[in-house]
C-alpha cells in the first residue's frame, strides 16, 4: 500500500470529503462561469454575424464585377457588343414582349440567332452558375448549375418535358427596356461597353422590388433588411427574402449594390431609386398594369437615363 492510500484510509471520511471538494467546483463557480460564458457569446454572434454579411458582400461586388469582365469581354469578341437580352417572353422576333429581367434563362428563344438562356452567350467566360447569383440570398436555385450548363437545352427535370424558364437573384440589365414613367423617358440598357446616348451605364444589379406574383403587396430581395421572411424558390425561379408593406407605405431600408459598364461597383440604398415597370410592349411603352405580371423594379437614380 502507497502512502496515499495509507493517508487516506487514516484520514477518515470527513478529510476525504475536503480532499473532494478541493478538487472540483462549487455550485456557485459553475454558474459564474456559465454567465461569463454567456456574456461572452452574446458579445461575440453579432460581431460574427456581421463579420459573415460583410464576407458575403464582398463576394457579391466580386461576383458583379465578374459579370461585368465578361461581358466587356464578350463585347470584344462581338464587334463591342452586348449579348441580347433573355428577359422576353415570345417565340418571334415580330411577335414577343418583355419579361422580369432577373431572367437567366427565358421561356422560348426569340428566332434562331436569339439565345433563351444567358449562358448560351456566357459560358465561355462564366463556368460557375454561383457567379450569378447572389451570396445573401436565402437559397440559391435548385438546378442553378445544371440549367447555366444546359443552356438553350435547358429542361427542368422535375417538370419535363416542359421547357421552364429561370430566374435569379440579380437584375441583368443590358439591352433592357423598361418603362419609367409617364414622363420619363424609357430605361434603356447598355448595348456596348461604350454605349450611346440616352443609354443607361447600368449591367447588374441586387433585386429588390414590389409586387412580384410571388408575393403580392410585398417588397422583395435578395439582400435581406429588417423583418423579412423567405420567400421560398419555385420550380422557375430562386428564393428571396420579402415583407409585406407596412401602414406608412415606406420603402423598407436595404444595402444594394451596382455594376456598369466601366467596371466600378458601388452601393446605393433602396431609398435612392426610382421604379422601374416591365413592359407588354417591344418598343417599352406600354407597361403591366399593377397587381399583373413581375411588379416593380426599382434601379438605382444613377441607372437611369
Amino acid at each position: 500500500m502507497n502512502v496515499e492510500a495509507i493517508t487516506i484510509v487514516f484520514c477518515g471520511k470527513k478529510s476525504v470529503r475536503k480532499a473532494e471538494r478541493r478538487g472540483g467546483f462549487t455550485l456557485i463557480e459553475v454558474l459564474v462561469v456559465i454567465s461569463i460564458i454567456s456574456i461572452l457569446m452574446g458579445i461575440l454572434l453579432p460581431v460574427l454575424g456581421r463579420a459573415r454579411r460583410q464576407a458575403r458582400n464582398i463576394i457579391g461586388m466580386s461576383n458583379q464585377r465578374e459579370i461585368i469582365n465578361a461581358l466587356n469581354s464578350f463585347a470584344f469578341d462581338n464587334d463591342e457588343k452586348y449579348p441580347e437580352s433573355v428577359a422576353t417572353i415570345g417565340v418571334l422576333d415580330i411577335h414577343w414582349h418583355w419579361h422580369e429581367p432577373i431572367k437567366m434563362t427565358g421561356n422560348e428563344s426569340l428566332s434562331p440567332q436569339r439565345h433563351r438562356a444567358m449562358s448560351e452567350y456566357l459560358k465561355g467566360y462564366i463556368k460557375e452558375a454561383k457567379i450569378m447569383y447572389c451570396p445573401n440570398a436565402p437559397r440559391k436555385y435548385k438546378y442553378l448549375q445544371e440549367a447555366w450548363e444546359a443552356g438553350d437545352e435547358w429542361n427542368n427535370p422535375d417538370t419535363a418535358p416542359m421547357r421552364d424558364p429561370v430566374s435569379g437573384t440579380y437584375c441583368f440589365w443590358w439591352n433592357y427596356i423598361g418603362w419609367l414613367g409617364e414622363d420619363e423617358p424609357l430605361f434603356r440598357g447598355p448595348t456596348g461597353p461604350v454605349t450611346g446616348r440616352g443609354a443607361s451605364k447600368l449591367l447588374v444589379t441586387c433585386y429588390f422590388g414590389y409586387g412580384h406574383w410571388r408575393s403580392p403587396e410585398s417588397f422583395g430581395s435578395c439582400q435581406r433588411f429588417k423583418g423579412a421572411r423567405v420567400t421560398p424558390e419555385t420550380y422557375v425561379s430562386s428564393a428571396y427574402w420579402s415583407q409585406r408593406r407596412d401602414a406608412n407605405g415606406g420603402k423598407p431600408d436595404v444595402k444594394l449594390t451596382a455594376g456598369y459598364t466601366d467596371g466600378h461597383v458601388e452601393t446605393f440604398n433602396s431609398l435612392e431609386t426610382v421604379e422601374l415597370r416591365v413592359s407588354k410592349t417591344a418598343d417599352g411603352s406600354v407597361p403591366y398594369p399593377d397587381g399583373i405580371g413581375s411588379g416593380i423594379f426599382y434601379v438605382p437614380k444613377n441607372g437611369s437615363p
